[in-house]
């Protein structure tokens, strides 16, 4: 089972709580004896190959994150903040258009989003997820079944 891991990384704290929970599903992966691969958008590509590439790095970070999610059984997707992050927002909407799997969403987030009165994010995005969870630990609960 390949799962693709998509939320910001733009940030040190964002970074390390991926990390973290990327950590996470793979203890909780080998434990289940399944064999699981995470991918994490933030080691797809260094800082190094970054300033080597110059103005065509986004084109690489582009190929090689699209390559992930067409490969993908399952999306994870943070869905934290005020929006979700754009780039998220995209890797959702382009998983959910191959229909190649569940897309999970994780709002830890207690703050109002969406349209409505009790909408955990977009309408779009909200839709788009087979479930959304409100925790590290539900989502473990529900990776136990799926992996």
């Amino acid at each position: 089972m390949k799962i693709y891991l998509a939320g910001p990384l733009f940030s040190e704290a964002e970074r390390d709580w991926m990390r973290k929970l990327k950590g996470q599903i793979e203890d909780l992966a080998a434990k289940s004896g399944r064999a699981v691969q995470v991918v994490w958008p933030n080691e797809l590509i260094t800082l190094e190959e970054i300033n080597a590439l110059g103005e065509s790095a986004k084109h690489e970070i582009f190929s090689r994150c699209m390559f992930h999610l067409a490969d993908a059984d399952l999306v994870i997707a943070i869905l934290d903040g005020s929006q979700v992050d754009d780039g998220t927002a995209w890797e959702i909407g382009y998983f959910y258009a191959l229909k190649r799997g569940k897309i999970i969403g994780i709002r830890t987030d207690f703050r109002q989003a969406g349209e409505s009165d009790g909408a955990m994010a977009n309408a779009m995005i909200e839709c788009s997820c087979d479930n959304i969870v409100g925790s590290v630990e539900e989502l473990c609960r529900f990776l136990q079944s799926a992996i």
